[in-house]
């Protein structure tokens, strides 16, 4: 099957920004669709932790720092969403927690932490009696406080605007995808390819939003700016008859653990943990990695029972625009060459805004014509990708060693 289309915007990466870039482009009108050339969610999406962070993170130091001020307005953005009461309509994600915990260990520096947590935020630590405590917390020697921040399962998110947007989205193998450049620098033309079909693409714009595929996107239409730079984690996970538990244990200026949960049967939660765990872990291989973890959580979390669980780590970077010093950016970035954007939104809190701002750039056609129309009909779709715990090695019953 073969055929042109004419596009407004061509949207490739399926992951949190791509996709809900799309969702917003097609609310507005714009003729728009999305290219994956593996699963939706696959890299940093499904990997991560769901939690919508307000800015909270960004002031441990004592200082409202840009990042905080960028972020601050996510979670009422997301709660808008996850209501059905903006677009795109996310009230099918499955919530994990409408608030994460927030504590702290015995160490001044903790405390400190904890006090210099609120500038201006619009989420705030809110410190619980103790009688109000759940169980898991119970023990914690410090003060402990819910935060405004909700915890989201990725992968249902990624399913909801993939059903919202089926039609839209194209299942492609990267070396099926051919860039046709003009001298001016502008794409021209995108060639597409699955199985028996083939699809030429006019696009008004491009957007890469693929996280680290964008390096090879770039490569491809034979650019080498702008730079991307990885941050690598990490992640420890372990599973068994554990409490349901979302929330972070602060320790001076950084987040020493971060914890969030999903429930697989009703028996068993696994909890994915990272914070500056998933930061330590890079260096270390999955035993040492499950090592430190079960130490860590010991410290934090006094009384805790780990018998008779399951361990597993995995490793995911995070990819952005290069900074110097590799540092993470303070708000998300997009960079414009003709008629190609290159998105990278920092966190999944934001993408929100990268599609916002994308929006801003596309004037939908006049021509009045249906769309999606029958050139893509009957093209593969891609599906969700699996969760890591789905997918990763498990450690029955051991007792990791120092490699």
């Amino acid at each position: 099957m073969g055929g042109s289309v004419a596009l407004d915007v061509l949207v490739f990466g399926g992951g949190a920004a791509g996709l809900w870039t799309l969702d917003v482009l097609a609310a507005r009108g714009a003729r728009a669709l999305l290219v994956e050339t593996n699963a939706l969610g696959a890299g940093q999406t499904v990997a991560s932790q769901g939690i919508i962070h307000g800015g909270l993170k960004y002031t441990l130091q004592g200082l409202l720092t840009r990042s905080a001020t960028n972020i601050r307005d996510m979670p009422r953005v997301w709660r808008e969403c996850l209501a059905g009461e903006q677009v795109p309509n996310l009230a099918g994600v499955r919530l994990r927690s409408d608030f994460c915990y927030l504590w702290r260990t015995e160490a001044l520096a903790s405390r400190l932490g904890m006090l210099g947590a609120s500038f201006g935020l619009q989420v705030a630590p809110d410190v619980l009696p103790a009688e109000e405590r759940p169980e898991v917390l119970s023990g914690c020697p410090g003060a402990v406080a819910t935060l405004a921040e909700p915890v989201i399962s990725p992968a249902s998110f990624v399913d909801v605007l993939r059903r919202r947007n089926l039609s839209r989205l194209l299942k492609v193998d990267a070396e099926a995808v051919e860039f046709s450049v003009a001298n001016t620098g502008t794409v021209a033309e995108v060639r597409l390819a699955a199985g028996p079909h083939a699809l030429s693409l006019r696009p008004r714009l491009v957007v890469l939003a693929a996280g680290t595929g964008n390096a090879d996107l770039l490569r491809r239409l034979g650019r080498d700016t702008p730079q991307m730079q990885r941050r690598p984690l990490h992640m420890a996970m372990v599973r068994g008859n554990l409490p349901e538990l979302n929330g972070h244990c602060v320790d001076g200026a950084k987040t020493r653990v971060t914890i969030t949960s999903e429930r697989l049967d009703d028996r068993d939660v696994v909890w994915q943990i990272g914070g500056q765990i998933a930061e330590d872990g890079v260096g270390m291989n999955e035993r040492t990695l499950i090592a430190h973890a079960m130490s860590e959580l010991e410290a934090v979390l006094p009384g805790l029972i780990l018998h008779n669980t399951e361990w597993a780590t995995y490793r995911v970077d995070r990819a952005e625009g290069a900074t110097a010093g590799n540092k993470r950016p303070e708000d998300v970035q997009i960079s414009r060459e003709g008629n190609v954007l290159t998105c990278w939104p920092t966190k999944l809190a934001l993408a929100p805004e990268l599609a916002r701002s994308v929006a801003c750039q596309v004037e939908p056609s006049d021509e009045s014509v249906l769309f999606p129309g029958d050139a893509i009909r009957e093209w593969p779709r891609p599906e969700v990708a699996a969760s890591p715990w789905e997918t990763s090695t498990w450690l029955r019953n051991a007792v990791p060693v120092a490699a």
